[in-house]
């Protein structure tokens, strides 16, 4: 017996011995840093997608658990009642959350695309202005009601002229389908989805250019002011990952099909319909201010609530120490 404990000390010492011989080993474990990403999984979130895919997180020393949602707004959401410490999300969830005087940081845009329209042929939908009368789906809270009412107002429409329906955008295709809608407006790769399962039956209506829909990177303030070294790492890594989507476009595009569910053929013609770029600049403030001041006009926010100030929701430090060139404001917020 007292041979046994004496072998079991040595090891013991032995080990703690190679522990600070070597503490290189134990320092990396305790390195990794663990987050919770909120994601939408579709192609808007494609550099979060491609830098799980590819381990680039694991690389700057992250563990990131992702749960997976079809809006920003629910990844906002999430992130906001404390089921996630990161969101991707559009700039409609964050104006809301900003109106509301909710503690955001948003760190920096990823993504921007244009919203389409798609139409039944049924209903000989050929210009915007055929909308009217019509039933449309959109996605109440997110860029869709905001391209919505960009839509109706370049058809010269009023929301009395049309009937917009609330729908999730997995919703709409089934709608679409059912007849119970005759039009959804909305992101892909919902609409790809549509045209794939209803063919000739699918027309998408010309509203290129319209309205173009970021897709950010937002967190907590306290969150960030708790764990800059993680907000920093991840954007780190999707900044890697814009670097290889772009000199890997084919790779790419296999790796967010499989993740989002499309076939391949599918997301390639519409590929380039999504601009990754990690930057924090004029056009993405522009975009903030420009869907506030469409929630004053409508009167879609809090009660009292006015412009806010966005030098309170943007929070340039975290990209600006990684890359300066990545944050072109022209002006404080």
């Amino acid at each position: 017996m007292r041979s046994k404990t004496a072998l079991r000390m040595v090891s013991f010492a032995i080990s703690a011995c190679a522990g600070i011989l070597n503490p290189a080993s134990q320092a990396k474990a305790e390195e990794v840093l663990k987050a919770r990403l909120a994601q939408n999984l579709a192609p808007i979130s494609g550099l979060a997608i491609v830098a799980k895919a590819n381990g680039l997180f694991g690389k700057q020393g992250l563990d990131i658990s992702v749960s997976n949602f079809t809006s920003g707004k629910q990844c906002l959401d999430t992130v906001m009642g404390g089921g996630a410490d990161i969101a991707t999300t559009a700039e409609a969830p964050v104006t809301a959350a900003a109106m509301a005087q909710q503690p955001i940081a948003f760190v920096a845009g990823m993504e921007y695309s244009d919203l389409k329209t798609m139409t039944a042929a049924s209903a000989a939908i050929r210009t915007k202005a055929d909308l009217r009368g019509k039933r449309i789906g959109f996605t109440a809270g997110t860029g869709s009601e905001v391209y919505t009412s960009a839509l109706l107002k370049a058809a010269g429409l009023t929301a009395k002229d049309v009937t917009l329906v609330n729908l999730r955008p997995q919703e709409m295709l089934p709608a679409l389908a059912a007849g119970s809608i005759e039009a959804f407006d909305t992101w892909e790769p919902h609409v790809a989805n549509a045209k794939k399962a209803l063919g000739e039956g699918a027309v998408l209506l010309d509203t290129k250019g319209l309205y173009s829909e970021t897709f950010n990177i937002v967190v907590t303030r306290p969150y960030l002011e708790a764990n800059p070294a993680i907000v920093s790492k991840f954007l780190a890594a999707l900044i890697e990952a814009e670097g290889w989507v772009k000199a890997h476009p084919d790779e790419a595009i296999d790796i967010v099909a499989a993740a989002t569910g499309m076939k391949r053929d599918e997301l390639a013609p519409i590929w380039s319909d999504y601009v990754y770029h990690v930057r924090l600049d004029d056009k993405l403030l522009e975009t903030l201010k420009t869907h506030a001041a469409w929630r004053l006009e409508t009167g879609n926010h809090p009660p009292g609530a006015g412009m806010p100030d966005f030098s309170k929701v943007i929070a340039a430090a975290p990209l600006k120490a990684l890359d300066p060139a990545r944050v072109t404001l022209s002006a404080n917020p």
